[in-house]
């Protein structure tokens, strides 16, 4: 298992062979910028709780959820502008917006990986965190000499994922033990056309 700080400077490539590439940044989007940002999306009426059938019942999805197609005339502020930012750091373009409000401790995500038969091969995922650092956890599906990396995504920070990493890795956002402040997960995909 290999585990980073939260006080890494510039890029930090986690991960980079066959099996994909994973790049951290800390600051890309600048400590107030990024609470102003957490501030208005906590406040605004876009979520939506989902729910799912697990464990043979149907329940709450542990965190609540959003999703904007980011070609859209009327995208909102901060989105707007955070597509921007996550184009012009990624050189990508983009044309889905995905949100996760982890509310506190108890909200969470289960380890998985994109679901690629909606995605564009070959293009990457980003993710720009707001709010309180919370950690992600990536690891090998091979049994074979697994690998596991712990990290912690600090507000105004960006993790970028190559398309390849889906084929060869889960993520997921545990809950956790002790009292945690919210954290907003902006998700950037390119997807097929409907």
């Amino acid at each position: 298992m290999t585990q980073f700080s939260l006080f890494s400077q510039g890029p930090l490539v986690l991960l980079d062979d066959a099996s994909g590439r994973i790049v951290y940044e800390e600051n890309v989007i600048g400590a107030d910028e990024a609470a102003a940002w957490l501030a208005h999306l906590l406040e605004s009426p876009i979520w939506r709780q989902q729910r799912r059938v697990m464990y043979e019942r149907e329940l709450d999805v542990p965190r609540l959820t959003s999703h904007f197609d980011a070609d859209a005339d009327d995208l909102p502020w901060p989105l707007d502008v955070a597509l921007e930012r996550a184009r012009t750091a990624t050189r990508e373009s983009f044309n889905s917006i995905g949100l996760n409000l982890y509310r506190d401790e108890h909200d969470s995500v289960a380890m998985h990986n994109d679901r690629l038969g909606d995605l564009v091969e070959g293009r990457p995922i980003a993710l720009i965190s707001l709010g309180e650092t919370r950690r992600m956890h990536i690891r090998s599906k091979k049994q074979v000499a697994p690998r596991r990396l712990d990290l912690d995504l600090a507000a105004g920070s960006l993790l970028l994922m190559s398309w390849d990493t889906q084929l060869h890795y889960d993520h997921g956002i545990p809950k956790q033990n002790h009292p945690l402040g919210p954290r907003i997960s902006l998700a950037f995909r390119t997807r097929k056309p409907a």
